[in-house]
């Protein structure tokens, strides 16, 4: 595997020659740490070229924060953040080890608000897996998303997001694996924190990965 630093980013990169499919990783709240570069090099682990970004790198977090749940609860489809992860994605569609045509996004709380959002805008996706994070405002938006899989706790403030995003994909016909973990907490992905759920981490992990050998690493337009 081969780790390095691309510009504010971590790029984890799989042995070998490639092409490979590639995923960006998008923190939540706390940024570009350790736990979103672990979940990069499981990424390459699995065959994947995983790019994580650093939407706070050289601003205020909390003026940052503020401006992209803004942007996304006015349901402004290009808010803060949006912009950057388009970048990110021509970044790593560049990379001479990459297919461009093979990418999708993961994304936590923060993150997983903002790749949705993103996923609405953008048809270089193939698809996006997004942890515990807020659905696009307007159903319409919703309905131009490419395939989904995504994971939200129970009785969390995210979790009516779930629904949402599952009728209105389900009206248009586009693939989604949605699940609601009833006893998981927010932020049960990460491993590293006080919330940490193993059964839901690991049931949402081996699901992400199903969809993405589908529809990222299969090649299937979204």
């Amino acid at each position: 595997m081969r780790l390095e630093t691309v510009g504010s980013s971590y790029l984890a990169m799989p042995e070998g020659t490639g092409p490979f499919p590639g995923v960006v990783v998008v923190h939540e709240a706390f940024g570009l740490n350790d736990n979103i570069r672990d979940i990069c090099r499981r990424f390459a682990d699995q065959g994947y070229a995983a790019l994580g970004v650093d939407l706070f790198e050289g601003r205020n977090r909390a003026v940052c924060m503020a401006r992209m749940m803004a942007g996304a609860l006015a349901g402004n489809l290009d808010h803060k953040g949006v912009p950057e992860l388009k970048a990110a994605l021509t970044q790593l569609g560049a990379l001479p080890e990459v297919d461009a045509e093979r990418i999708g996004a993961v994304g936590f709380c923060l993150g997983g608000t903002i790749i949705m959002t993103w996923a609405c805008t953008d048809d270089r996706l193939n698809a996006v897996a997004p942890f515990y994070g807020v659905a696009p405002r307007s159903e319409e938006a919703i309905r131009r998303m490419c395939p989904v899989v995504g994971s939200w706790p129970g009785k969390d403030f995210t979790t009516k997001a779930a629904h949402k995003v599952d009728v209105e994909l389900l009206a248009v016909g586009t693939p989604r694996d949605i699940k609601v973990y009833p006893q998981a907490k927010h932020s049960f992905f990460n491993d590293q924190g006080r919330s940490h759920d193993p059964e839901a981490a690991a049931d949402s992990w081996h699901r992400v990965l199903a969809f993405f050998d589908e529809h990222v690493k299969a090649g299937e337009a979204s």
